[in-house]
């Protein structure tokens, strides 16, 4: 079966749950792709047959190869470590060992069709066993995972082997309380933790809760290095840790925080 038709049978079975017809599908492929992502963005955590994931395994694949992947081997370290490293471009596109996604207590991702958080492109492009993953690890948990929590998985159709799930803190009114402060640090702890009960030799950061938690950036920024840099010594098989950015204003501030001459602050890391 080729990718096409793998595409159209998976959105008729998806759709088919959802009691709609497939007779009018979307008739460019690109399209045809939002809408499985879509599909899959608003899907519950409930059991999918095998043979559609699959379908949706060998899409996601398939398509991961069209991208500009970056190995984490070819990225240069800061002045401030040599194990700690900056890198602007989007995370699901990292060949690392572990990237580190901004979750919500739940854990599911995020189901508002086509978000461009960050915690919906991981999950896209991850596919639908990572949800399915998540929600088992909750199931045996029995309740939400608190600020500062940190899960781990594997990445599925992520070039990262592994992710690993950081509840970061939610700003209320845009007054950051020490208790937020706290649960960030944990976030950053406790992922190079797990990372190193893994054996897992790097991890990449996104920026935790400067988002839609609306922590502020600089400060956020701040307790990351700090926290990393002060934490590195503990873990040992963590030889590597990415601060992933996607923002300039986010490039242009671990830059300064890292180590690069403020006259270098416009050049992207190597």
């Amino acid at each position: 079966m080729e990718t096409a038709e793998h595409l159209e049978h998976l959105l008729q079975a998806l759709l088919g749950e959802k009691g709609q017809t497939a007779a009018k599908l979307p008739p460019t492929e690109a399209e045809r792709r939002q809408l499985l992502r879509a599909l899959l963005n608003v899907r519950p955590a409930v059991p999918l047959a095998e043979a559609l994931l699959a379908e949706q395994d060998r899409l996601l694949l398939s398509w991961r190869e069209e991208r500009t992947l970056t190995d984490c081997r070819t990225l240069t370290p800061a002045p401030l470590d040599a194990r700690i490293f900056l890198w602007q471009g989007d995370i699901t596109t990292l060949k690392v060992p572990a990237i580190v996604n901004a979750a919500n207590p739940r854990l599911l991702g995020c189901f508002h069709p086509l978000h461009n958080c960050i915690d919906n492109l991981i999950h896209s492009a991850a596919g639908f066993r990572l949800r399915l993953a998540c929600a088992a690890l909750m199931e045996a948990q029995g309740h939400d995972e608190p600020p500062g929590g940190v899960k781990l998985t594997l990445g599925f159709c992520l070039p990262a082997a592994y992710v690993l799930h950081a509840v970061g803190p939610k700003v209320t009114d845009g007054v950051v309380t020490e208790e937020d402060r706290d649960a960030l640090r944990a976030c950053y702890r406790n992922c190079l933790d797990l990372a190193q009960a893994h054996g897992l030799c790097g991890v990449a950061f996104c920026c935790i809760s400067t988002g839609c938690y609306g922590f502020p950036a600089e400060e956020a920024a701040q307790l990351a290095v700090e926290t990393v840099y002060h934490h590195l010594s503990r873990c040992p098989t963590v030889e590597q840790v990415i601060f992933n950015v996607f923002l300039d204003r986010d490039l242009v501030l671990y830059r300064r925080l890292l180590g690069w001459p403020d006259s270098h602050l416009q050049e992207e890391p190597a």
